[in-house]
């Protein structure tokens, strides 16, 4: 199973699952368990269809924490991907706008509505305006759990040392920063593999982080 399918399938469907804070821009997104795995599938069904795709291999993602790098992460690992931190020996890389790297690149919008780029232009790749056509159901190859998933841990060592991290059910307020491995790993894997949510804030305003806990009702801090 992949890493994907054992974080998501457990849950409600209609539950909150990742909602994300731009305090600079003043932006909130909520996504449900539902539209987080519309996202993954459109992503995992581009990447293999698209680019070939399959378990093993090599993805940069060279993001920011934020909705759509959740979607990208999880797209990724549903089709078996590998996902690493730097773009040696990657298939693709995907990189915020204005980024570059090395071979194939998707630029990610990161816009809170979930808008694109308006195109791919220079040979970047405009993700969202490209993964948007595909669908919103993904049914692909099966994913052993010794697949490698996230830098140098597979799927079966993910999810094992996610295990204990965070309390079961619990709603995550974190402002850490996604790094790859550990960040990913205890801000977004650890909340999904207990059953619970992440509430996930960047360009903080450190102000109104207990305004945060009150109104998302949060059970636990990662700063």
């Amino acid at each position: 199973m992949s890493l994907t399918e054992a974080l998501l399938r457990p849950l409600s469907q209609v539950k909150p699952l990742i909602t994300h804070y731009d305090d600079a821009a003043g932006t909130r997104q909520e996504l449900s368990v539902a539209t987080a795995a519309n996202w993954a599938a459109k992503t995992a069904n581009w990447l293999v269809e698209e680019h070939d795709v399959e378990p093993g291999t090599r993805l940069a993602v060279k993001l920011p924490p934020h909705w759509q790098t959740a979607g990208i992460l999880l797209g990724a690992w549903w089709a078996g991907a590998h996902v690493v931190a730097e773009p040696e020996d990657a298939l693709l890389t995907f990189v915020a706008p204005g980024a570059t790297a090395p071979g194939l690149v998707a630029a990610v919008s990161l816009d809170p509505m979930g808008r694109d780029l308006g195109g791919t232009k220079n040979g970047i790749v405009d993700f969202v305006g490209e993964s948007r056509l595909f669908g919103d159901d993904f049914f692909g190859t099966p994913v052993s759990g010794d697949t490698l998933a996230l830098g140098d841990l597979t799927v079966d060592e993910a999810l094992a040392q996610a295990k204990g991290m965070a309390e079961p059910n619990a709603r995550v307020l974190s402002t850490i920063d996604w790094s790859i491995p550990d960040g990913v790993l205890r801000a977004l894997i650890a909340p999904l593999a207990a059953g619970g949510s992440l509430v996930q804030v960047t360009s903080v305003d450190h102000t109104k982080l207990d305004a945060k806990r009150t109104s998302e009702r949060t059970t636990t801090d990662l700063f």
